[in-house]
């Protein structure tokens, strides 16, 4: 469970996001847009980012949508605010995604 002393600043987001190519920052959440080569290798980094959530206890918000899995990041626990958890939640997604073959594409919607 995030508390207070975990939500992070938005010089601390900028941060945190120069360290993750691909995600952003977008109504109030960490969000990315993974393009997988096929509709099975999405299926298989929506898996292993389900693994991830029960590993950290922190589940995400997926969108499928043939081969392009979109991941939203925010900690509902901390105010729906973006904590320490969703950076290290979103630095390990991005190595599901690079495992399955996926490319960060930029987000244009959530």
């Amino acid at each position: 469970m995030a508390g207070k002393d975990d939500i992070l600043t938005g010089s601390a987001i900028d941060d945190a996001l120069a360290a993750l190519p691909g995600w952003q920052y977008r109504q109030g959440a960490l969000v990315a847009v993974y393009k997988c080569p096929t509709s099975a290798a999405a299926l298989e980094l929506i898996a292993a980012v389900g693994r991830i959530a029960e590993q950290q206890n922190h589940h995400p918000d997926l969108d499928w949508r043939y081969n392009r899995v979109i991941i939203r990041y925010v900690s509902h626990d901390a105010g729906s605010e973006v904590t320490r958890r969703d950076v290290k939640a979103a630095t390990s997604a991005s190595g599901a995604a690079a495992a399955v073959g996926a490319t960060a594409e930029p987000v244009t919607s959530t």
